[in-house]
C-alpha cells in the first residue's frame, strides 16, 4: 500500500550561506515523463558546497505523522552522481541536522526507496520519529560537480 506525495519543489541554493553555487529547478519532460528536476554546478568557492531541490509536508513547514508508513520511495534519474535524500522534522532544531541516505542517480528512471528505519542520523542523537515528520530534500553537496538529477512519482510506501 502506498500513499502518492504531491510535493511542492523548492529551490535552495548555498547562497543562504554565502556559497556561490549555482542552479535552478524546473518542471519538464525527461526520458518521456513529467518530473522536477534540479540542475547546476556545485561550488566549494565561498565555503559553499550544496545545490537543493526540497518540500515541506504541510503547508507552513509543521509535522505530519508518517507513522502508518515505513519509508518513502520515488522514481529518479540523472547524471550517475551520488545526491543525499534528507529527511527533517520537529525534533531537529540546527539546520545542518538531518535524517539522510546517500544514493546514485542512476542515468535510467529507477524506482528507490529509503526505509526510515535505515536512515542515517546526521549531527543528531535524536532517534527519527516519523510522526513528527516535516521536510524532505535533495542534495548535491560537498564537492564540485555538475548536478542534474530528476524526481517523479514520490510516495509514502
Amino acid at each position: 500500500m502506498t500513499q502518492k506525495i504531491e510535493p511542492n519543489w523548492e529551490y535552495v541554493p548555498d547562497g543562504v550561506m554565502g556559497g556561490v553555487s549555482r542552479g535552478q529547478i524546473s518542471k519538464e519532460t525527461v526520458l518521456g515523463h513529467q518530473a522536477t528536476r534540479l540542475t547546476g554546478e556545485v561550488s566549494l568557492d565561498n565555503n559553499g558546497g550544496f545545490l537543493q531541490m526540497a518540500f515541506d509536508f504541510a503547508p507552513g513547514g509543521g509535522p505530519i505523522d508518517a507513522s502508518a508508513w515505513s519509508g518513502i520511495e520515488m522514481a529518479v534519474c540523472g547524471n550517475a552522481e551520488n545526491y543525499d535524500l534528507r529527511l527533517r522534522t520537529t525534533d531537529l532544531g540546527k539546520p545542518w541536522q538531518s535524517y539522510r541516505s546517500v544514493f546514485t542517480a542512476p542515468q535510467a528512471w529507477t524506482t528507490l526507496r529509503f526505509a526510515f528505519d535505515a536512515l542515517e542520523l546526521y549531527r543528531t542523537e535524536a532517534p527519527f520519529d516519523p510522526t513528527t515528520l516535516r521536510r524532505l530534500g535533495l542534495v548535491a553537496v560537498g564537492r564540485e560537480f555538475t548536478v542534474d538529477i530528476a524526481v517523479r512519482d514520490v510516495r509514502f510506501v
